[in-house]
């Protein structure tokens, strides 16, 4: 079973090669030509009900805001935070998000289309994302988790309620592959089948 999940692990270069199942949802070219890849990236993540952070804040700018003046205002602003927690995020919707370049935090937690092939694309923010988090995700396994190995700046890692063999195992081979990130979830202890995750899409369409 190790031999099996060390395969997995470091033999993944065909997730990068993932299918598209539909056109991606792309804002307008003159958003982004007028405003640049930061703010179709925060209008994005806001228009899912996420929320965004942009440099120098302390605060995080959420739907429920009258917020569209301040994204456009902070159009020369990095984005350096996204919660996208419980979205119907998916592989395509990340098109909106891989051009950022100073992301640090990323929350993907209890994303019900969220799949192996969509954490194949996170390879694009090895340089900047400290904490990332695809807790309870019901489609990502072992194989999605070791396309991460590309983020070697990664400092913290949510994996609880991701459901695979052996979680214990499992947890041995991240720590192997991200040495110096935290690893949440996947002790030991697990049983062999994590708990059923909990989605809180709501019946979002996925986007």
């Amino acid at each position: 079973m190790l031999q099996r999940l060390g395969q997995w692990f470091y033999e993944v270069d065909g997730l990068g090669q993932a299918p598209h199942f539909c056109p991606p949802p792309r804002y307008s070219r003159f958003l982004r030509d007028t405003y640049g890849d930061n703010v179709v990236a925060a209008v994005f993540t806001l228009s899912c009900g996420g929320s965004v952070r942009f440099e120098g804040q302390e605060h995080w700018i959420r739907p429920e805001t009258r917020w569209r003046p301040e994204v456009l205002r902070l159009r020369d602003v990095p984005v350096v935070a996204l919660d996208l927690s419980g979205s119907p995020l998916t592989y395509d919707g990340l098109d909106n998000l891989v051009p950022l370049t100073r992301l640090q935090h990323l929350d993907l937690s209890g994303c019900p289309h969220l799949d192996d092939w969509a954490l194949g694309r996170l390879h694009v923010f090895g340089n900047s994302l400290r904490e990332l988090s695809v807790a309870r995700c019901p489609h990502v396994t072992e194989r999605g988790l070791a396309t991460l190995h590309h983020l070697q700046e990664l400092q913290r890692l949510d994996v609880a309620g991701v459901r695979v063999p052996s979680p214990g195992l499992v947890r041995i081979l991240l720590e192997e592959m991200l040495p110096g990130c935290q690893i949440l979830g996947m002790d030991l202890g697990d049983s062999t089948r994590m708990g059923t995750p909990t989605p809180s899409g709501g019946g979002k369409s996925p986007v």
